[in-house]
C-alpha cells in the first residue's frame, strides 16, 4: 500500500478529499488540526513549507511509509523550492514546478493576458505617477497577504508590485484542465476582511454561487480556453477575476488544488488526478445545493478551553488548550442549503456560537459582502 503525501498550509480538505476518495493519506502542515489527524495516517506539524522544514518532514515520514505521490494547496507560493523538492522525490499530481513559478511571475502573467486580449485592472511594476487608487500587492501570495492601499510614502518589499483598484464582486471560477482544454465545475463569489491597517484585504469566505450572466459566464469560459494552453495548466485550478458590470477583470490563476473545492459535492479530487493524465470529465457539472466556506479570523487573544463544543459545520479544528492571537484563524466553517442567503445566515449562526463559547463578544458580520451581493446585485 502506497500512501499519498499532501503538502500545504492547512491539509485538512486535502486530507478529507483523499481519505474519502479510499487514498491513504499524511500530511505535512502548518496545523496538525484535529480533524486532520483523523482523515491522515500520520501528520507532521511544520513551522512553514520552506524547503528545510519539508525536508525534514519527507525525511522522517519516508523511512516510515511508502510514498509515491504527491497533491499541494495553498501556501507554497512563498516557497517554490519546496515544490521543486518534492517533484524531484515524488509524482506530483498538479502542475509542475515551472507552472506554478510562471504563474507567480506577474510581469509575464499580465503579458500574456494582454497577448490575449483580455481585460485586467491597470498594472504597474514600478511605483505608479498617474493618480488614482493604487494597491500595492506582493508578486508571490496567497489569501490576500500583504495587499494593501498604496501610500506615496510606502517603501515597497523586494517583488512588490502595483495594481490599480478595481471596484466590483470579487469571484472565483474553479475549473479543471488537462494543458489544452479547461472545463468548468463552477462560479463562486469571494469576500474578503480587514484584520488591520496591514491587512485590510484577507481572504475570509467563498460561496458557491454568484449573479453572473450567462453571456459572461460563457465569456469566462472562453477566456479560460485561451489560457489554459498558455500556461499548460492541468488538474484542478481556479482564477479570481472583478466583476463591474459587463466587465470582467482577470486577477490571478491559483494554479493548485483551491479552497473552493469543498464547496461541490463532485469527486474532483479524483478529476483532478484524472485531469493531470489528460481526461476531462464528457457532461456538464449540475450543482445540486449552495454551499459556503468560511474562515473565522480572532478579534483577540484567546484559548480553545479544555470543555470546548465545536459547532456543527466547523473545520480545521485546533487542539484543545491551542493559544491564538488577535487576526489568526480559529477554525473555518461550511454550510449548506437551498439558497445563498440561508447559508451565508447559517455561516453568520454558526460563528456567533463560536463566539459564545469562546467569550469573544458579537460575531463580525464577515458575510458582509457578500449577502449584498446577493440581495442587491
Amino acid at each position: 500500500m502506497c500512501y499519498l503525501l499532501v503538502v500545504a498550509s492547512s491539509g485538512r480538505m486535502l486530507a478529507q478529499a483523499a481519505k474519502n476518495h479510499g487514498y491513504p493519506v499524511l500530511v505535512i502542515d502548518l496545523f496538525a488540526d484535529q480533524d486532520t489527524q483523523v482523515y491522515a495516517s500520520d501528520v507532521i506539524k511544520v513551522p512553514s513549507l520552506a524547503e528545510e522544514q519539508i525536508a525534514r518532514a519527507w525525511a522522517f515520514l519516508s523511512k516510515k511509509y511508502p510514498i509515491r505521490q504527491a497533491i499541494y494547496g495553498s501556501g507554497l507560493e512563498y516557497y517554490p523550492d519546496s515544490l521543486i523538492f518534492l517533484s524531484q522525490r515524488l509524482l506530483l499530481l498538479g502542475n509542475t514546478p515551472e507552472v506554478f513559478a510562471r504563474l507567480q511571475n506577474k510581469v509575464d502573467f499580465f503579458a500574456v493576458l494582454s497577448a490575449l486580449h483580455i481585460p485586467y485592472p491597470a498594472v504597474s511594476f514600478k511605483p505608479p505617477t498617474s493618480p488614482g487608487n493604487w494597491l500595492l500587492k506582493p508578486r508571490q501570495g496567497q489569501g490576500g497577504l500583504g495587499i494593501k492601499p498604496y501610500r506615496a510614502q510606502d517603501v515597497p518589499a523586494m517583488g512588490d508590485y502595483w495594481q490599480r483598484y478595481q471596484p466590483g464582486t470579487p469571484q472565483s471560477v474553479l475549473f479543471l484542465a488537462n494543458t489544452q482544454h479547461a472545463y468548468v465545475i463552477g462560479f463562486n463569489t469571494q469576500w474578503t476582511v480587514p484584520l488591520d491597517n496591514e491587512q485590510p484585504f484577507i481572504f475570509s469566505g467563498i460561496i458557491n454561487s454568484s449573479t453572473l450572466t450567462p453571456a459572461l459566464k460563457s465569456l469566462l469560459h472562453e477566456t479560460l480556453q485561451k489560457l489554459v494552453p498558455a500556461f499548460g495548466l492541468k488538474g484542478l485550478n481556479s482564477m479570481d477575476f472583478i466583476q463591474h458590470g459587463e466587465v470582467i477583470y482577470v486577477l490571478e490563476i491559483n494554479p493548485r488544488l483551491p479552497a473552493s473545492m469543498q464547496l461541490y459535492e463532485a469527486p474532483l479530487l479524483q478529476q483532478h488526478i484524472e485531469a493531470c493524465q489528460g481526461n476531462l470529465p464528457n457532461k456538464p457539472y449540475q450543482q445540486t445545493d449552495v454551499c459556503g466556506y468560511q474562515i473565522i479570523y480572532a478579534p483577540q487573544d484567546g484559548k480553545i478551553p479544555h470543555t470546548m463544543y465545536w459547532p456543527k459545520g466547523c473545520v480545521d479544528l485546533p487542539p484543545t488548550g491551542v493559544c491564538y492571537r488577535k487576526t489568526q484563524p480559529i477554525c473555518s466553517m461550511i454550510a449548506r442549503h437551498n439558497s445563498p442567503e440561508r447559508v451565508l445566515w447559517e455561516l453568520q449562526r454558526i460563528q456567533q456560537q463560536l463566539f459564545n463559547q469562546l467569550n469573544l463578544g458579537s460575531a463580525l458580520c464577515n458575510t458582509q459582502q457578500a449577502s449584498t451581493h446577493f440581495l442587491n446585485p
